[in-house]
């Protein structure tokens, strides 16, 4: 039976701070980091790939904004959708280009994904996540009345709108999802960490203006698909306690406890590695085998535990 593994690509594989955010490079941008998941598809694993959004979603409510009073003001659930989208069709398209020409027969999907939350998640009265442009005071004042955004100050730079970000509970579509990567497809889902959505009393779904971390649906999709392995891709090369210090320390592997145990003592902070390493303890705590967290340009070693660090059920 052919394993299975669910790879987190982080913002950076698509969109990159060094470059100009065009159409054009992040479709370079994205040819480029398939590399690594190439030697894990020609290994025989089967593959759920997810990404995140931040840029791209950043970018389309931008345009909203813009198109205010002459176009239909979009939510930040279509927001979210439209990105899932569009960049499932550069990834997916960029790797069925390469597995044309390295004569893998594998077939890729991209499939749109709606994430439960619960209705009385905490973070939906009292959101934190930053998303969108810089505004003056006097804008954040206007458009809290206006618009009724929540806004709120983000390190000294300007004043920002912020959204909730609750925990994901459920993929809608995992089942589906499930059966595609067991029959050997590539699929490209919970993109951006997908939709929010919520159940109403008589069952429905009903979205909520919201978004999910893509690190926690990632890991929250491996466990129910089942796979052994969840491969987080970000900027960097190794996880590291310390950071940044003269004592600074990298990590080759350690056991979730011991995750669990730095994380409290505040070495993975809420901004930057917090989310990974929560993501990490959670599918290994919910029965996976492996995590490893690792940069974009050393994903195929990472894959084949040649770098990076690997997070283990212990």
């Amino acid at each position: 039976m052919s394993k299975t593994a669910v790879i987190a690509l982080g913002g950076n594989a698509i969109t990159r701070k060094e470059v100009e955010d065009t159409i054009t490079n992040q479709f370079a941008n994205t040819r480029s980091s398939l590399y690594g998941l190439i030697e894990l598809i020609r290994s025989g694993y089967n593959i759920a790939i997810t990404h995140g959004n931040g840029p791209q979603v950043g970018n389309a409510i931008l345009r909203v904004e813009l198109a205010r009073g002459k176009a239909p003001i979009l939510p930040l659930g279509i927001c979210v959708a439209d990105t899932e989208g569009g960049m499932g069709y550069m990834i997916g398209q960029s790797l069925q280009n390469r597995l044309y020409r390295d004569k893998i027969q594998r077939e890729v999907v991209t499939i749109i994904t709606q994430v439960e939350v619960n209705k009385d998640d905490p973070e939906l009265a009292n959101p934190s996540k930053f998303i969108g442009q810089f505004y003056s005071e006097q804008e954040a004042v206007l458009f809290q009345t206006e618009r009724g955004w929540v806004m709120k100050e983000d390190s000294n730079r300007g004043w920002r709108r912020v959204v909730p970000s609750p925990i994901p509970k459920k993929i809608v579509e995992g089942r589906i999802i499930a059966q595609l990567v067991d029959s050997g497809v590539i699929v490209i889902a919970a993109g951006g960490g997908g939709i929010p959505v919520y159940v109403e009393k008589d069952g429905t779904l009903e979205g909520v203006d919201a978004v999910i971390d893509k690190d926690r649906a990632s890991a929250l999709l491996a466990n129910q698909i089942s796979a052994e392995m969840l491969i987080i891709l970000t900027n960097i090369e190794k996880v590291a306690v310390n950071f940044g210090k003269p004592n600074q320390k990298l990590i080759d592997e350690m056991t979730a406890s011991e995750a669990e145990e730095y994380l409290r003592q505040g070495h993975f902070p809420p901004g930057s590695m917090g989310p990974k390493m929560e993501a990490a303890i959670d599918f290994l705590r919910n029965g996976g085998t492996k995590v490893v967290v690792s940069s974009i340009d050393k994903a195929a070693e990472a894959v084949f535990g040649n770098a990076g660090t690997v997070i283990t059920r212990g």
